[in-house]
């Protein structure tokens, strides 16, 4: 056995199952491990879906909100342990992959078109 099959092999393991299909524009909520102490919880991270890098277990997507008046962007693992939950609550009509773009827009520049299902 060659090492990219061994390689391949680990990776399929690490991956989660029960993730749904996901794109850039959408609009999740991602329930997020916070360990305080010696207590955890669970804390929900909402925005939109900036870009996702794919690469087997090691897949992240850049989320980004409007917290108050400051935009926070955050760079998740998808298959990592820290990530309890994903919810996909919207989709948006987009004509990119990486939405980038949005990073110079204020709010109400910043809306999306919304997909008709």
């Amino acid at each position: 056995m060659s090492y990219q099959e061994l390689l391949g092999k680990l990776q399929a393991k690490e991956c989660k199952p029960s993730i749904p299909v996901i794109g850039p524009g959408d609009l999740l909520r991602v329930g997020v491990l916070i360990q305080e102490g010696n207590k955890s919880r669970i804390q929900p991270f909402q925005g939109t879906v900036l870009g996702i890098h794919s690469n087997q277990a090691s897949t992240t997507l850049t989320l980004r909100r409007l917290a108050q008046v400051v935009n926070v962007e955050r760079v998740l693992l998808l298959h990592s342990a820290k990530i309890a939950t994903i919810q996909v609550l919207r989709r948006y009509k987009i004509r990119r992959s990486k939405l980038y773009y949005l990073r110079s827009f204020h709010s109400k520049k910043n809306r999306l078109k919304q997909k008709l299902s």
